[in-house]
């Protein structure tokens, strides 16, 4: 039996029209990867189509939605192949566009983790297994890219905010999706706080390559703690009494 299940953000066409846009720009960043290293048109397109649908095809599978949509919604793959052939042609044009890519990027980030944790929700989900299938639409497309290219996978290797605000967008997106399940919204709101969550997430990948903003790492200690051995025969005594 066949589930149709339709995604807030997809309902409008001009949303629908924007994740084209999306799929298309990841594609090019896709096939800008495969160019730097030298491969061949094949590759370049094959890591286009996997850098724009590859987080879509690993949520539908864990979600049993089949066929996935990375290889059943034919504008889907074919938006992602022309992305391909385009940068193959134009690609010291699309490396000149930085800024630009960025912000498209990004623009892509918050719509997949939306439209993923709304599609995971809609397939009766826990709030946290949304989460975590938003977060794999938005990210494991660059994950299988950079693992198929040998590189260190960007959300790891970039320390500005990238998989953070795709967490933060997930995460918002579950509170919309229950306050519209439980009457505190309307649908045409939700529509309107989806749209605030992608500007959300588009504002704080982009202000934190902007202005250098990175998460805090591991906290700086040489020194280890040692415990006293007064502290040591203490506990001991303590397990001893305890046994």
């Amino acid at each position: 039996m066949t589930m149709t299940v339709t995604v807030t953000l997809e309902s409008n066409g001009f949303f629908m029209g924007i994740e084209y846009v999306a799929v298309f720009c990841c594609g090019l960043l896709g096939g800008l990867a495969a160019i730097r290293k030298g491969y061949d048109l094949f590759a370049i397109l094959l890591t286009a189509w996997l850098t724009a649908l590859g987080g879509g095809i690993v949520r539908d599978v864990i979600l049993g939605a089949l066929p996935p949509v990375g290889i059943s919604d034919r504008a889907m793959v074919l938006t992602s192949i022309a992305a391909g052939l385009m940068v193959a042609v134009m690609h010291p044009e699309v490396n000149r566009l930085k800024w630009s890519m960025l912000v498209l990027d990004a623009l892509a980030l918050g719509l997949f983790a939306v439209n993923g944790t709304q599609k995971a929700l809609m397939y009766g989900t826990s709030g946290m297994t949304a989460v975590f299938l938003g977060m794999f639409t938005a990210l494991a497309g660059g994950l299988i890219r950079d693992m198929l290219l040998n590189e260190v996978p960007m959300a790891v290797r970039d320390r500005h905010w990238y998989a953070f605000p795709s967490l933060v967008g997930c995460i918002l997106t579950v509170m919309s999706y229950r306050l519209e399940g439980h009457g505190l919204i309307s649908y045409r709101m939700e529509i309107v706080v989806d749209i605030a969550i992608v500007i959300v997430v588009v504002l704080m990948r982009v202000l934190s390559v902007r202005f250098d903003i990175e998460l805090p790492g591991a906290m700086p200690r040489d020194t280890p703690v040692h415990i006293s051995a007064s502290m040591r025969r203490q506990h001991e005594h303590d397990r001893d009494h305890d046994a």
